[in-house]
């Protein structure tokens, strides 16, 4: 299998398969998303959205198929490769997963700080990145004593920090207040103007008739991929 058709593509799966012992979670999954494209996975509860998402950011292993990931096949990388790839990818959880005794500065600089970057950049964009969602008085606070959207904006401002070409979001709006969710979409989608492709993994359609109509959904069901 080689990459020369998927140019324009920064995640491509190709006839994906995911089992647990007998049962499939993942049956026959096929698309590409193009580089800088914010894309919609939408299904009820255990249709097999956060697997799939897990398979994209290297948590879980496909049973059958192939994923490649900026024209990289993941089946084929070594542990260093593994490591360089998911710099590439933010990661936005619907609970957060805040380092609780970090305060939200450092919880921003984890990533920044794993790559070696020179302290002072790493002030510069910590506190640029606290400013852009809104948190730049509570860069010393811990993440307990935060609301729900502080944390769940604290964790944008993580898991853009690296610059990655891909975010993926499972259910980020899933716990927020209207007004909080509605913030946490505003990011995304300044980001994604910025240049990153999203993958928003949501069971609200809500969520998505409040994005652009022209956004593409990959509806899942009993872990398949059907017309929505």
């Amino acid at each position: 299998m080689t990459t020369e058709n998927f140019k324009d593509a920064i995640i491509n799966m190709f006839r994906v398969h995911k089992r647990y012992g007998a049962k499939y979670a993942l049956k026959d999954i096929n698309f590409k998303i193009k580089k800088n494209e914010f894309v919609y996975i939408t299904g009820r509860s255990g249709a097999g959205k956060t697997t799939l998402l897990k398979l994209l950011y290297l948590k879980e292993q496909v049973s059958e198929g192939h994923i490649l990931i900026d024209g990289m096949n993941l089946a084929r990388m070594n542990r260093k490769q593994i490591t360089g790839l998911r710099r590439k990818i933010g990661i936005i959880f619907q609970d957060f997963k805040l380092i609780p005794t970090s305060s939200v500065f450092d919880n921003v600089a984890l990533v920044l700080r794993a790559s070696g970057i020179n302290k002072n950049l790493i002030n510069k964009k910590v506190k640029f990145l606290l400013r852009i969602v809104g948190l730049e008085d509570k860069n010393a606070a811990y993440p307990l004593s935060l609301s729900g959207g502080e944390q769940q904006r604290a964790a944008v401002a993580r898991a853009v920090a690296a610059n990655p070409a891909i975010i993926i979001a499972d259910e980020p709006t899933g716990s927020l207040d209207e007004d909080s969710a509605a913030l946490i979409l505003k990011l995304l989608n300044e980001f994604n103007a910025r240049g990153a492709a999203v993958i928003l993994a949501t069971h609200d359609k809500g969520v998505i008739e409040k994005g652009d109509k022209n956004r593409r959904c990959i509806h899942l069901e009993s872990g398949q991929i059907t017309p929505d």
